[in-house]
This record gives structure tokens, C-alpha cells and sequence, in this order.
């Protein structure tokens, strides 16, 4: 019959590689028939009950317990197994050749004072911790461990983004620096292409695509899977973003996320918009209405955005300027978008379009059933009107033909003080009106002085669609909607985007309600790699196999893992450091 024995040791910290070699260890002993090496958290005894490796002691163990047990044929080969954990320990040889350990970061920080990358991946109760200490030391943070809470990752960010530096993580398991990857990385050739990733993985393989391809990257920046959640608000993913746009060395930038929070992924957008190179963006399971958007390039899937990448250094392309916005024109609690359009499809569009701006259109035809406004006479927030269909032209004619009705509903829409733009389009060719910016264009322009006696300012977006060729000519229509003051454009899309920006600007987070970071300092950041490595040995070895300095911290966690005299201890150093 199989017999169960354990052992507990308290105040002793190794990390999960040196548990897991161990666990393995004990595993192939004669007589042995499974075997357990954990930290007692409650998670992790729960996993030995399950396998059937729990004793009383084991029952009773504490999170910072160092818990061993066996389970084996009989009670002699049980006993001499647990005998034999000592000269397993000592016997696992490390391939660092460091003559001595420090015990601290500190003691670290006067070995090595240039380094410029602390990696952590500790247990996560205690990673925080450490990563502080490093931020304290003005040290870049590669945090691999995960377990870290929500809010002590804001906080680290937080006081990091006040440095400028960056904190990759928590769950970060992939960077690349100056061609040195950190955690689990590849190699990947030198190269123009900057990468921005909140996905481990996916940058992995973006990255090596790019190198398949014949590219090479500059960078490539992990944030940590939670990174653009609303909570944390893609402190580093931003903070990336603008390191790389900065860099005469990045050519390209490539953004890269598991399904992130729409809010955030807009606001990154908003920030890519203005990188002055362009950007690939691939943000899995948000699919991309267009193809390209200014310098923005969406990409369908990681192997997508890696080729677009490496095309578009082989075949930069040419980059035009954004539209100047008048925001600063509106009036406090200018808002809204009101569409009034005489074609069916391009009011559809425009909705379709505006999902990237805005999070709801209403409308009389909608696309989402469920936006649909209830009296079409009505405008509610964002709206956008066919005039065209068969509720408005019963005894009366198509909208493309005369513009009564809509110049009737411009002027009620120009009464409302939260409309902030009003959207036309203007259909010529046979059968149209036979001049209609010729009734439009002075209605623009009555519109606009209602708005501007109020003490608001109204942008008129219009489209117009037709040829040189046309009956009423398209060069005479344009000429008198900007005559009114409208803001003209020929491609539907193009005035709908313009519109929508001028919408998202108006719409988002005042600046004090967002996080100012200082920007991370471009010639730090480009210097040759040096970490502090806290946490996983296998992490130094790898930065040693590619040839970056790296020194081995040999951590144990504050009080022997006793969290109150632990918070007893950092007081005081709080007090004698501010002394």
C-alpha cells in the first residue's frame, strides 16, 4: 500500500524553476510514485489534494511554507526520498558564472550601477514589491509575474509613467530590445520596424514573421496582457507608442493586442493618428472597417500586419497631413452629429464609418435595428436621416430634387446648442435638382450665423457626388457650398472620417481625467542591454547566451515572507530614508 509523507519548511523562498526541478527530481527516486513541490497557497494545495498528495501537515501549511511531498511504495523509500531534498538542491548547477550573489537590488545597483532593465519574475504576492524597488532605482521593469493585482499594477504604472520609464507587465512574457530579447523571445534581425504588443505571443510571432520576411526590428515592446483594459488605460502600450514614434531608427510601427477595451483601443488610435509614420494595427477580435485610414494600416492577422510592415518599408507611402480640426471653435456641450442625406447608401456608410468615431447612430433606416429613432421627425445625440425614404416623399418629391425638407430640418438642427456638426450630401447628374448648392449653399451659411449668434460654432460637412461632365457640374456645386461655409469633400468616406474625428475629439476625457506621462527617454532606452535579474535564472542564462551583462540577484522575500513584520520593516525604511 502507497505511503504519503511530507515535510515543511518555513522561511525559505525558491523560485519555480528550482520547484519544479526539484518536484522532477524526487519523481524518478526509486520506490517514488508521484511528487509534490510547491509554495502552501491555498491554490496550490488544492492541486495535491486533487492528485492525492496531502497530509495533515500539508492540510496546515502557510502561503510562505515551502511544502515537500512524496508519495511512494512504501515508508523507507518515502523516508530516504524527503532525506535526499538537500543534496538535490545543491546539486542543480547553475550556468551563471557570477562570483557572488547580492542579496538586494541595492546590493545589485553597486555591482552594476549602469544597468538599465531590472526582470522580475518572482512570486506575484511579492513582484510588486520588487518592481517598485527597481523604479525606485530608475531602472526600466520587465515583469513577467503574474498574480499581480489590478490596482498595484495601475499604481506601478502610474509612478512610472511620472519617470518616463517603462513597466512591461505584470504577465509580460515577451520583449525585445536592441536585439535582445527578454523572457521568451526570438532572435530577430536589426531592422526599421518598431512593435508594440499587449499580447506575448502574438508579438513572438509578428516578429518572427518580420524576420522570415526579411525585416528587422528596432523594438519590440510587451505591455503585459491587462495593459489595455479601461481600468489600466494602456499606460505603456502608449507610452511605447510615442517612445517609437520618436525614433529616427523606426520607420514603421506595428501595434499588436488581444481583445482590447474599445475605449483604450480608440484612444490609441487617436495617438497613432498623429506618429507622423505609418502604423499597422492589429487588434484581434475589433475588425477594422477600412483597409487603410490615413497613416493607419489595418492589418487582418498577425502574419498580415507582419508583411504590411516589411511592405511598407520596402514602399513607404505618402503620408498627408490631418485635416486641421476647429475644435477649439465649439461651445461647451457641442456634442452631437445630426445627418441629413438624400441617398440611401451613403447614409448607410456613413453609420457603418462612424462606429470607429462614436459609440451609437441613430437613424430612420439603421443598420442596427436597435438604434432606430422612434419618430423620425426627432434627432436624438448622433443621428443621421434619409430624407430619401418613403415616409418623407409621400406627396412630395425625392430629396435628390428638391431641398425644402432638408433645408427646413438644417435650420431646426442649427437651434439645437449640443450639435457640434451637421453632415449633407449633394447628388447631382440627370434627373437631380438642376443647381442644388445654388439653395443649399446660402441655407449653409444661414445655419452657421444662427449658430454663431448664439455663441456656438457649427461645422456643415457636405459631400458631392457627380463629374465635371454633369448638367449642373460638380467644380460650380463645390464652389457654392464652401461659399456658405461648408467644409466639402468628394469622397463620402474621407468627409465622414473628418466628421467623426471632429465627434471623438469633442466626446473624450477632458485631460485632467488622464494620465500624463513623462515621454521615456529615447537614449537611454537605445543603449546596449544591462538587466538585474530577480526571480527565474534561466532568464539570465538566455540574456548570457546573447551576449548582454546580466547579474543574478539572489532574492529572498522581506522578513522571510512574514508580511507584517514586512510592512513593519518598510516603514521603517520609509522613515530612515526620509530622514
Amino acid at each position: 500500500m502507497s505511503v504519503i509523507k511530507s515535510e515543511i519548511r518555513g522561511g525559505v523562498y525558491y523560485d519555480s524553476a528550482v520547484l519544479m526541478a526539484l518536484q522532477r527530481s524526487l519523481a524518478d527516486l526509486p520506490g517514488v510514485e508521484d511528487a509534490g513541490v510547491i509554495m502552501g497557497t491555498p491554490t496550490n494545495k488544492e492541486l495535491l489534494v486533487r492528485v492525492n498528495l496531502v497530509t495533515p501537515e500539508v492540510e496546515q501549511a502557510k502561503e510562505n511554507d515551502l511544502v515537500i511531498v512524496v508519495r511512494a511504495g512504501d515508508e523507507r523509500a518515502a523516508s530516504d526520498a524527503l532525506q535526499r531534498v538537500d543534496e538535490l538542491l545543491s546539486a542543480r548547477k547553475s550556468s551563471i558564472q557570477q562570483d557572488y550573489r547580492p542579496r538586494s537590488l541595492d546590493g545589485a545597483q553597486s555591482m552594476m550601477p549602469d544597468a538599465n532593465w531590472v526582470l522580475v519574475s518572482v512570486a506575484g504576492r511579492y513582484a510588486a514589491g520588487v518592481a517598485r524597488e527597481a523604479l525606485r532605482l530608475n531602472k526600466h521593469v520587465f515583469l513577467f509575474s503574474d498574480n499581480v493585482s489590478v490596482e498595484e499594477e495601475i499604481s506601478l504604472k502610474a509612478e512610472a509613467a511620472q519617470k518616463g520609464l517603462l513597466v512591461m507587465g505584470p504577465d509580460c512574457g515577451t520583449a525585445m530590445i536592441n536585439g535582445i530579447g527578454l523572457g521568451f523571445a526570438n532572435k530577430v534581425r536589426r531592422g526599421p520596424i518598431g512593435v508594440v504588443a499587449a499580447a506575448g505571443t502574438g508579438l513572438q510571432q509578428v516578429a518572427s514573421r518580420i524576420d522570415q520576411l526579411g525585416g528587422g526590428m528596432t523594438f519590440g515592446i510587451g505591455t503585459g496582457g491587462r495593459d489595455l483594459s479601461e481600468k489600466v488605460g494602456g499606460v505603456t502600450f502608449l507610452m511605447g507608442l510615442d517612445a517609437l514614434s520618436r525614433d529616427p531608427d523606426t520607420k514603421v510601427i506595428v501595434l499588436v493586442s488581444k481583445p482590447p477595451s474599445p475605449k483604450v483601443a480608440d484612444q490609441v488610435l487617436r495617438v497613432a493618428r498623429k506618429a507622423g509614420k505609418p502604423v499597422v494595427v492589429n487588434f484581434i477580435g475589433r475588425t477594422p472597417i477600412s483597409r487603410r485610414v490615413g497613416n493607419l494600416f489595418f492589418a487582418s492577422g498577425l502574419d498580415d500586419a507582419a508583411a504590411l510592415a516589411v511592405e511598407l518599408v520596402k514602399n513607404p507611402p505618402v503620408l498627408e497631413g490631418e485635416p486641421e480640426l476647429p475644435i477649439a471653435r465649439f461651445a461647451p456641450g457641442q456634442k452631437y452629429l445630426r445627418g441629413l442625406f438624400s441617398g440611401g447608401t451613403l447614409a448607410y456608410e456613413a453609420q457603418h464609418l462612424l462606429t470607429e468615431y462614436v459609440p451609437k447612430v441613430y437613424a430612420n433606416a439603421p443598420i442596427n435595428k436597435e438604434n432606430k429613432l422612434k419618430d423620425s421627425l426627432v434627432s436624438v445625440e448622433h443621428t443621421i436621416v434619409d430624407l430619401g425614404e418613403d415616409e418623407f416623399t409621400v406627396g412630395r418629391l425625392h430629396p435628390m430634387m428638391d431641398n425644402d425638407l432638408r433645408i427646413r430640418r438644417m435650420m431646426e438642427e442649427a437651434e439645437d446648442p449640443e450639435v457640434a456638426v451637421i453632415f449633407l450630401d449633394v447628388v447631382i447628374g440627370f434627373g437631380s435638382h438642376p443647381d442644388p448648392a445654388s439653395e443649399l449653399g446660402p441655407a449653409i451659411a444661414e445655419a452657421k450665423a444662427k449658430a454663431e449668434k448664439a455663441g456656438r460654432y457649427l461645422e456643415v460637412v457636405a459631400v458631392c457626388t457627380g463629374t465635371e461632365e454633369d448638367p449642373q457640374k460638380l467644380s460650380h456645386q463645390i464652389r457654392q457650398l464652401k461659399q456658405g461655409g461648408a467644409w466639402v469633400e468628394t469622397s463620402n468616406e474621407v468627409a465622414v472620417r473628418y466628421a467623426g474625428q471632429i465627434l471623438q475629439a469633442l466626446n473624450q476625457p477632458s485631460e485632467e481625467t488622464q494620465l500624463i506621462a513623462a515621454p521615456v527617454d529615447l537614449e537611454t532606452l537605445k543603449k546596449p542591454v544591462k538587466a538585474l535579474n530577480v526571480g527565474l535564472e534561466s532568464f539570465a542564462e538566455n540574456l548570457t547566451a546573447q551576449g548582454a551583462p546580466v547579474l543574478q540577484v539572489d532574492w529572498q522575500p522581506p522578513a522571510a515572507g512574514n508580511e507584517k513584520l514586512a510592512s513593519i520593516l518598510e516603514r521603517m525604511k520609509k522613515l530612515s530614508s526620509a530622514e
